[in-house]
């Protein structure tokens, strides 16, 4: 119960002026007794974390608009802008990892920050994004991760 007054009440956050927050204990109160149990980086997730294999059981989430989805994506993506994660979040599935991914990591941040306060605890932001995705080696970021560095 006290979940859902908290993610109730901070999803007002949300909608609401920044000053608003401030001034209203009860959103405050609200937000300090969900960080207060948050665990770290428990709503974080790095490429080198998912085997190859594993990729295929997760739900990914391209919280980039759509044109940037059109251009390039995670295969097996579904565009879900980020400021559509809550509106949408019944499309979400609860019972398996759900991975959300912008860019750099910090618009999907904020997506999957709503998403936990409305208990979703199974969403995850792909750290350093679809940028270090890319970067660290797509889907084979764990294999690549795993091998020698050669030092």
């Amino acid at each position: 119960m006290k979940q859902t007054v908290a993610a109730l009440t901070c999803s007002l956050v949300l909608l609401a002026p920044p000053t608003w927050a401030d001034e209203n204990p009860v959103i405050v109160d609200a937000l300090s007794s969900y960080l207060d149990f948050a665990e770290y980086s428990s709503s974080l997730i790095w490429p080198e974390q998912i085997p190859k294999e594993d990729w295929k059981k997760v739900f990914i989430v391209d919280a980039r608009d759509a044109a940037q989805f059109a251009k390039e994506h995670i295969a097996g993506a579904v565009n879900i802008e980020w400021r559509q994660a809550v509106a949408r979040r019944t499309e979400l599935p609860t019972d398996r990892m759900v991975v959300v991914y912008c860019n750099s990591g910090s618009l999907s941040a904020q997506a999957v920050f709503a998403l936990r306060l409305l208990g979703h605890d199974n969403v995850k932001v792909l750290q350093d994004g679809f940028d270090g995705w890319k970067n660290k080696g797509g889907f084979d970021a764990h294999v690549r991760a795993s091998q020698p560095s050669g030092h």
